[in-house]
């Protein structure tokens, strides 16, 4: 019997991921001991109040029927924690809903949104997500560039006024992932306009709001106007180390969150009770575990850009998230460069290609990995003689 998958598989082939991971496997195979710095996954463990939390709820027998959505307790943890983090007042029974992890949702609103052929705005690099659930809804993407000139934020007046009229979402990312860069109020204030004179619905992914340096992030809703335009995601894979959890949450413009609603429902039936009511607990307590996380990957953050600068590769600091996004070398195209460093120095990092067209000439660093190991990878780069 012939197998024939749909014509939409065309859209999803082997990613950089897989293949890099497969080269990362057979090198260790053949003996070779590697630094992996490259899928964003949270090497730390949940605060020790969720861990108890989960592991008291697991021992609950009633609590192992279908979920169905997310409980009146978590989304009303949802409403204050935004309130409290960033006086945005949330109707909890109306404007938030769970979901399994923040990507879950963001990549099935494309399909509740637009239509085959309608256009999307995304930022280019950007989340591969992103194009995942661009392609499921057979709509089109249209990159917007960012570029270190511009702040790595998207230059509304260079998209043509023809892509303007019939586009029907945007994505932003900020904190940005693989740019670790914030938006600014001023520019926050320029998405509305933007949005509200074209008619485009706004996607806002506030995956790493929790994961900042200096100045805190902005939520997009916390701006005028935000939530008639747009929704935000959030989630608690990086911000509480709760990563194989998949617990997430939306928030915003109400009509746009009933449509995904009305969506997942016929999708899933939930998320794990107790796995929620480790959720609230981490929502209730943020301060002083937020506060020690960002010093953890601070300390990180600061080890390996120091380093790095020590042999004349001189990457920008970010101010949020847990990613360095890396000039390469000009003679190495960015996959090619992503090679060496596992050939030559045994660290394994994510060419920026692999986000987008204007990715290239960059590598993505993830700071997953304990400081010990991060002074290590400087040494063997240095080694290397990449430098």
């Amino acid at each position: 019997m012939d197998i024939v998958l749909s014509n939409k598989m065309n859209a999803f082939q082997t990613s950089i991921f897989n293949e890099l991971n497969i080269y990362k496997n057979k090198k260790m195979q053949e003996g070779h001991q590697m630094i992996d710095l490259s899928i964003g996954s949270p090497d730390l463990p949940p605060p020790s109040f969720v861990l108890g939390e989960l592991a008291s709820k697991v021992k609950d027998p009633n609590l192992y029927r279908y979920s169905l959505t997310g409980t009146p307790e978590f989304l009303e943890a949802v409403a204050s924690y935004y309130y409290r983090q960033y006086e945005v007042g949330i109707q909890a029974e109306k404007e938030a809903l769970m979901v399994m992890g923040s990507q879950d949702g963001l990549v099935h609103l494309p399909s509740v949104i637009t239509n085959p052929g309608d256009i999307i705005l995304v930022p280019n690099p950007g989340y591969t997500a992103y194009a995942a659930g661009i392609s499921l809804a057979e709509a089109v993407p249209f990159s917007m560039p960012v570029h270190k000139e511009h702040q790595f934020l998207p230059d509304f007046e260079s998209i043509p006024e023809e892509i303007c009229h019939k586009a029907k979402m945007m994505i932003i990312n900020f904190p940005g992932n693989p740019v670790p860069v914030m938006a600014t109020e001023e520019f926050f204030e320029q998405v509305v306009a933007f949005a509200k004179k074209y008619n485009i619905i706004v996607l806002h992914d506030f995956a790493y709001s929790e994961l900042y340096y200096d100045r805190k992030p902005i939520s997009f809703l916390s701006v005028p106007g935000a939530r008639e335009v747009g929704i935000e995601f959030n989630s608690l894979s990086k911000s509480f180390n709760m990563a194989g959890c998949r617990i997430g949450y939306v928030v915003g413009n109400e009509q746009i969150i009933e449509g995904l609603n009305r969506l997942k429902s016929n999708l899933d039936f939930g998320v794990f009770l107790p796995i929620q009511y480790a959720a609230i607990r981490a929502l209730e307590n943020t301060n002083n575990f937020s506060d020690d996380l960002r010093k953890i990957y601070k300390q990180r953050r600061d080890i390996l850009v120091d380093g790095l600068h020590s042999l004349g590769w001189n990457v920008d600091r970010p101010s949020a998230s847990m990613f360095i996004w890396a000039k390469t070398p000009k003679r190495y195209r960015s996959t090619e460069f992503s090679y060496k460093l596992m050939d030559e120095a045994g660290v394994v990092t994510i060419p920026g290609v692999a986000f987008g067209s204007e990715g290239e000439g960059y590598t993505r660093i993830s700071l997953v990995q304990q400081e010990d190991v991060l002074s290590l990878a400087v040494a063997r780069i240095k080694d290397s003689g990449l430098f």
